[in-house]
This record gives structure tokens, sequence and C-alpha cells, in this order.
């Protein structure tokens, strides 16, 4: 069979290498788009472009495998898509979308933390504190939750944050004797 004067295997292959090409260069330059297909997912040019490269991508194995009839073969190649298409968008997509990768964290969030004494705090001062996070270390102002003293190297328990400043308390953590 012949469409647009090609073989019907070589239009499943030009549509493939064009859709896979397609998908690359959304891959690479998706930030610029990324408004287009919010309100719905059959919309999203990731999907389109998947579904696009699934069906061209199995009409032309089918077309070189078997020697059933074309209309068999573009039915089988649309379900087929169809369902990698669904897996794709609830399986990667999806999930990718709602992922969170921020690195950002709140000094609210660091309250009940321990961190140590890097600077000791005096009675009536301040003194510095390091925190060790999934992010790295982190290095903040600190003072005595009840004013007292707290000496180098000790481990102590983030109790409040008041106007950026981390009150703690010395840490001792509860050991089986």
């Amino acid at each position: 069979m012949e469409i647009f004067g090609m073989p019907l295997v070589q239009l499943y292959l030009v549509v493939l290498i064009i859709s896979g090409l397609a998908t690359l260069l959304y891959v690479f330059f998706s930030d610029m788009v990324e408004g287009i297909g919010e309100g719905s997912a059959l919309l999203d040019p990731a999907v389109l472009l998947a579904f696009i490269t699934f069906v061209s991508a199995v009409g032309y194995i089918l077309e070189l495998l078997t020697s059933w009839h074309s209309g068999l073969i573009i039915s089988i190649a649309l379900l087929i898509a169809t369902i990698l298409d669904f897996l794709l968008y609830f399986f990667v997509l999806l999930p990718l979308k709602s992922a969170e990768v921020s690195l950002a964290y709140t000094d609210e969030s660091l309250v009940g933390q321990v961190g140590k004494v890097i600077v000791p705090v005096p009675s009536d001062g301040f003194g510095e504190i390091v925190i060790e996070t999934v992010n790295g270390l982190i290095s903040k102002r600190a003072a005595g939750y009840e004013n007292e003293p707290i000496e180098y190297d000790k481990e102590v328990l983030i109790m409040e944050v008041r106007d950026g400043t981390f009150l703690v308390k010395e840490y001792e953590p509860f050991r089986f004797k």
C-alpha cells in the first residue's frame, strides 16, 4: 500500500525519525514551552510526541515482520501506542511533575533538628551552630534557650527560631545502659 506516493513502511520510518527528533528537541527545550498542554493531559507535547513515536515504531516493525493487512497493522499500532502512552503518562510523567526537587529550606523547618556548637554560646549573647542536612552543612546564629551558656563542640537541640536566631538547648541523646 502507498500513501503520498511512498510505501507505507517508508512512511512509518520517516514519521518515526521526525517524531523521535522532535521528542529529543522537546526534551532539551521544554522549559520554553512549559505552559503548553497544562489544561489537558492529551495536549501535553510529551504525551503527543510519545504517542506518534509509538504508533510509527509499532507500525514500522509490524509492516516489516508480518504480512498482515495495513488496516489491521495501523489498528494494532494505535492500540499498543495508546496503552504505552497511558503507562508513560501515569507511571513516569505524572510522578515527575509532582516530584519536589527543591533544595530550599526554611528556618522553621530546622526546629527539632540536632546541631553542633562551633562558636561557644555565652549566657546572654550569641554563638554559632552548624546543622547537617541533606543539602549540606548550614551554620546559624544561636542563643541559649534559657540564656544558659553552651560550650564548644556540644550537641544542641533547636527549640525555636526568633528573629533569625536559633534558640538551642544542650542535647543529650537517650542511650540504653
